[in-house]
């Protein structure tokens, strides 16, 4: 009785673990964290900091989702529209990315 109990319960782990393996973690938004630091690497690290508030060449974006101007439509049209030297990506990234990108910041 106490092994088929122990190999219930070892059972039910591996399916546990099994069904879990391979997700992705998602954001608030949706997207992809891990796709979006991706994102944000290639195309955003150039010009902002990701760990920290320190100008690059533009401004560093950790706790970007806390300030309570950026939320996250005012984030999603600062990609599109760019603006202060920093070039429109609304051609350059698709919605995909972009919903990627901005559950990165979130995690900032």
């Amino acid at each position: 009785m106490r092994k088929t109990t122990s190999f219930m319960i070892v059972g039910v782990l591996a399916l546990a673990g099994a069904s879990l393996y391979g997700q992705t973690k998602k954001g608030a938004s949706g997207g992809d964290v891990a796709k979006g630091k991706g994102v944000f690497d290639q195309n955003c690290a150039v010009c902002h900091n990701a760990d920290s508030a320190e100008v690059k060449m533009g401004p560093g974006l950790k706790g970007i989702s806390k300030k309570p101007k950026m939320t996250e439509a005012s984030i999603k049209t600062k990609i599109d529209v760019g603006g202060n030297g920093m070039p429109s990506y609304k051609d350059i990234l698709t919605d995909p990315e972009k919903t990627n990108v901005l559950a990165y910041l979130k995690t900032l």
